[in-house]
């Protein structure tokens, strides 16, 4: 089995629809996919619609929190998506994206950028508006090659020249929703040290203690020695490995299916979810 359990599609800051997204998962040669969009499960329905026959489509999102100031990511699966404290939790932080990106827009026009607000409209469509974003303004006006290249001091990584704060979940109280939700909760990238500040390890315990189930360990954020720490500091934590792509389309560098998800892992993520079930593909719409 081919299993890729973090992907992005329009709803958020992908480039592929949820539809797109599981037919391209399907091509890619994946047995399970899992749609985590930024704090949104808004796509779920038409990928499940568009679910190619042979692919099992993984709900979830992929929370925003922070912790003594660092800002991460946790992906959230199998949860019951109409759980109302997590629900009302999800749209805070929703709702808060669009007064931080046009705080964003502003700092760069102090800045001497000429991004304007219609243009990250136009480029989050439908999806949840956020820095990647306003990363592909950046790129479009010639500013920066790449949306990587954005996510650095000089622009928008955390603490930049032109970062604008959010409201971010206290990981500690994304667990607790999450499990109340009958979900599984995995820390998405936690050493992409590119990105900015990383936790420590000593808070990973913490979480893993708090009821943390697994630790994203193979992703192209990650170099060879990054995945040999992190992957015996699950074992020593007891936590789950997981690999995934973070698939954002044409956003980002990454293909489907990059890195995968042991088979063994997923049963027991699966095993571990109450609030909802893998969909199985019937040949979609």
């Amino acid at each position: 089995m081919r299993i890729d359990l973090h992907t992005h599609s329009t709803a958020s800051d992908g480039t592929d629809t949820p539809a797109e997204l599981v037919r391209n998962a399907a091509a890619a040669g994946l047995d399970v996919v899992a749609l985590t969009d930024h704090d949104t499960t808004r796509g779920h329905a038409e990928a499940v619609a568009a679910l190619p026959a042979g692919v099992t489509l993984v709900t979830g999102a992929e929370l925003s929190c922070r912790v003594d100031g660092v800002s991460m990511h946790m992906l959230a699966y199998l949860f019951d998506p109409e759980e109302p404290a997590l629900l009302a939790e999800r749209e805070l932080v929703r709702d808060d994206r669009v007064p931080r990106a046009q705080g964003m827009v502003a700092r760069l026009n102090e800045l001497g950028v000429p991004v304007t607000w219609e243009q990250v409209l136009r480029i989050a469509g439908e999806g949840s508006v956020g820095r990647p974003h306003v990363a592909t303004a950046l790129v479009e006006l010639g500013v920066v090659p790449t949306v990587s290249d954005a996510f650095t001091p000089q622009w928008l990584a955390d603490g930049g020249r032109a970062f604008v704060e959010k409201h971010e979940t206290d990981p500690f109280e994304a667990i607790r929703l999450v499990k109340a939700a009958g979900g599984v909760t995995v820390f998405a990238h936690p050493g992409a040290s590119k990105r900015g500040r990383t936790v420590p390890e000593a808070t990973i315990a913490e979480l893993a203690a708090a009821g943390l189930d697994g630790i994203e360990v193979d992703h192209m954020d990650h170099d060879p020695d990054t995945r040999a720490r992190l992957r015996a500091l699950a074992g020593d934590l007891g936590l789950l490995v997981t690999g995934s792509s973070d698939y954002h389309g044409s956003r980002k560098t990454c293909v489907l299916g990059e890195y995968t998800t042991d088979p063994e892992v997923y049963g027991e993520i699966t095993r571990r979810a109450t609030g909802a079930f893998p969909v199985p593909g019937t040949g979609g719409a």
